[in-house]
């Protein structure tokens, strides 16, 4: 939200300032759970997904958020980032209090109008913002609204029906509500000053302080959560349809090992009958040397030479399973699965593909993952470079992990 550009002196530039009311105590929802606005729903606090459309209005220059003194740890936790971006106000002990004082707060920076707003409305949408502001003129409000549709009984003395009340030209009061600032900020004061603390809204108040205010169409979708079974039902309908994204890490390893005298290599964990071997501290088994650097690529466990160094003697020689067990323990310890592990052998001799069933079962036992999910490829480099002179072997492993959560925003 850009700084708010409101001339002191005169109000002039018809700016727009809200104010988020969010000092309750939501006892009608519970007190289990803490205030009410604090509430997640859909991963979410309330007030945060409230204040996320009115700060982000273009045509809204400055918000005041009201809340209870005691909660401006919860306010902070709940805004996170935004609440750097809004002007904080403690409230009353009445919402009609709170929200003179949230009026009050606006009173040097004097904006040409005010929307005044339920926190626990956090559905309200940028459409029916706009329908409030432009039903507003220098000397009329905006009330967002919906026509009465379920019929209506009076209730007598004795718990009967006393009559039906007609609905016609009956209507549901929401918020947003939009006013003239200095007009209703004067009748909050004149109200306040003769002892007037009953008005359900502010739109009662003007109505009072014969302020007009129009009626401009409000949305279903834009409910108020005041019991505990609305929290819920909202809750349930955000995750309806909440984007997701799951914690999919893909990690990429290399490694290339030259050949020394010798009678084998061993490739992806198989021992292969060969005319040279491959030179190196362990057994030089490049696949798998390339698939551990993969492995702890996805949880940011630095590298092979990092968990097991070239010059520490007690890995001479060494079976490289050993490392890539290790490397899928780390995964698994910090709530990883395995879901695919891909290497290529890039080497002219010897032939992989006799070997790859072998290699398979493997590495499935060495990652305990089915061996759909494994796959060992070979390929030559066409008789160039190194690995075309037959001088060594190269592999290139990609390893596929979930993990626990979602990727942050």
């Amino acid at each position: 939200m850009k700084e708010p550009r409101i001339d002191t002196a005169t109000g002039a530039g018809g700016k727009v300032a809200a104010v988020i009311v969010a000092a309750g105590r939501g006892e009608r929802a519970g007190q289990g759970d803490g205030p009410k606005q604090y509430r997640p729903i859909g991963g979410r606090a309330i007030l945060s997904r409230t204040l996320d459309v009115f700060l982000n209005h273009p045509k809204i220059d400055v918000v005041v958020v009201v809340i209870h003194a005691d909660d401006v740890h919860l306010f902070k936790q709940a805004a996170g980032a935004d609440a750097e971006r809004v002007v904080t106000v403690s409230g009353g002990p009445t919402r009609q209090e709170s929200v003179r004082l949230g009026l009050l707060a606006l009173q040097a920076m004097r904006p040409a109008h005010v929307l005044i707003h339920d926190a626990v409305r956090p559905f309200a949408d940028p459409d029916l913002i706009d329908r409030v502001i432009a039903a507003m003129t220098e000397r009329q409000g905006g009330l967002a609204s919906l026509p009465v549709t379920d019929t209506l009984k009076r209730e007598g003395n004795d718990g009967t029906i006393s009559e039906t009340v007609p609905r016609a030209g009956l209507h549901v009061a929401q918020t947003p509500q939009g006013f003239p600032f200095a007009p209703i900020l004067a009748a909050h004061e004149n109200a306040h000053a003769i002892g007037r603390h009953d008005f359900t809204d502010d739109a009662a108040i003007a109505e009072w302080a014969q302020i007009p205010v129009r009626l401009v169409p409000g949305s279903p979708d834009n409910v108020k959560l005041t019991w505990a079974r609305d929290i819920i039902m909202a809750d349930q309908r955000l995750n309806a349809f909440r984007s997701t994204f799951p914690d999919i890490r893909t990690g990429n390893g290399y490694d290339v090992h030259a050949f020394e005298a010798g009678d084998h290599v061993t490739l992806c964990g198989v021992r292969i009958p060969h005319d040279r071997k491959l030179s190196g501290h362990s057994d030089a088994d490049v696949g798998l040397h390339a698939l551990t650097d993969a492995l702890l690529a996805t949880c940011g466990a630095g590298d092979i030479g990092t968990h097991f160094p070239p010059s520490d003697p007690q890995w001479k020689g060494a079976a490289s399973r050993i490392f890539v067990e290790h490397a899928a323990r780390l995964v698994r310890s910090r709530g990883g699965r395995i879901a695919n592990a891909d290497i290529t052998l890039i080497c002219e001799a010897p032939k992989v593909g006799p070997h790859r069933e072998a290699m398979t079962a493997a590495l499935a036992e060495m990652l305990r993952i089915a061996p759909d999910r494994i796959s060992i490829k070979a390929t030559t480099n066409e008789k160039l470079g190194f690995v075309g002179r037959e001088e060594g072997i190269a592999a290139i492993a990609t390893a596929s992990v979930i993990y626990p959560g979602e990727v942050p925003e």
